[in-house]
């Protein structure tokens, strides 16, 4: 399959290329700057150059392919606190990506967060792949994309979880708790720290894109979850004892103020079943968990409390 993934060169896309050329499919990845491209040239991977904003570009790519990943994400407008204007930059990329798909029967594989669950009432059991929230930022390009399985598009949507770990993440959820640890001097959990986060191995996840892109039935909803949810008090702890820090509870009320761009969701309850897309899919996570993979210290190499 002749596939084209946005976001190829990021964190779970330089996993997903390998995962795609390893198991026989031509990958071309969206390139917006050099190095990206020569990284995907390095891998074996076309390049098409542009970004999420080149929408002709977009439509043109994922026309000529046999089936779209879409990854990419405007982190960097989300982390200086946009996070409103990336989400409709990704809304438009969505629609430019998939009008080139309609009545094609070819897969499309769109992108979200567990979060979403959190954030849209689903608390006190575990999130599932049939929970649906209505509307809301990310959510909507989550309804019209699986919407579009009424318009002859194979398509799925991943929700993968807040934490997406491992050595090949070098800008995740968990370098910010890191480092938020390091310049505060304490590893913080709000409240009693019972709530939950789940998390997933980055190879992990780049195989469920692939069972998603190869097989996923028209219009499903797929939960990229290994660890259905760690306690926030657990994963504190060990980034506290890694370096060398104490570890308390912050109150709710002081939870923005300390975990920054994370204050929002540090809190919030995110237990997620994955066992309907385990099902589906034949997916099984394999990679080390997450409170497993923050214990091989490679999240603080080169940190010191």
């Amino acid at each position: 399959m002749r596939v084209f993934v946005t976001g190829a060169s990021g964190h779970i896309g330089s996993a997903l290329t390998r995962e795609l050329l390893d198991h026989g499919h031509q990958v071309t990845g969206l390139a917006r700057s050099d190095a990206s491209a020569a990284a995907l040239q390095q891998a074996g991977a076309g390049v098409h150059r542009g970004d999420l904003d080149d929408l002709d570009g977009l439509g043109e790519a994922a026309g000529a392919a046999d089936g779209v990943v879409h990854l990419a994400f405007k982190h960097e407008a989300m982390m200086a606190g946009d996070f409103m204007s990336a989400v409709a930059a990704d809304q438009r990329a969505v629609e430019a990506l998939t009008s080139a798909l309609k009545g094609s029967g070819k897969p499309f594989v769109g992108t979200g967060g567990t979060l979403m669950l959190a954030m849209g009432g689903i608390s006190g059991r575990a999130g599932t792949e049939q929970d649906v929230i209505p509307a809301g930022p990310r959510v909507d390009a989550e309804n019209a994309v699986i919407a579009l399985a009424a318009d002859g598009v194979r398509s799925s949507w991943v929700r993968l979880p807040p934490v997406v770990h491992s050595p090949l993440d070098h800008h995740g959820f968990l370098h910010i708790l890191v480092a938020i640890a390091r310049s505060t001097g304490v590893a913080a959990y709000v409240g009693d720290g019972a709530n939950r986060w789940p998390a997933v191995d980055t190879r992990d996840a780049a195989t469920l894109y692939r069972l998603a892109l190869e097989s996923a039935p028209a219009g499903s909803r797929l939960h990229g979850v290994a660890d259905e949810g760690v306690p926030f008090r657990d994963i504190a702890e060990v980034i506290g004892r890694r370096l060398n820090l104490p570890v308390k509870s912050v109150d709710p009320a002081e939870a923005a103020q300390h975990f920054q761009m994370l204050g929002g969701f540090a809190g919030l309850d995110n237990l997620t079943s994955s066992a309907l897309t385990r099902q589906l899919l034949g997916w099984q996570p394999s990679h080390p968990g997450l409170l497993d993979d923050l214990e091989q210290g490679h999240y603080f190499d080169g940190v010191t409390g």
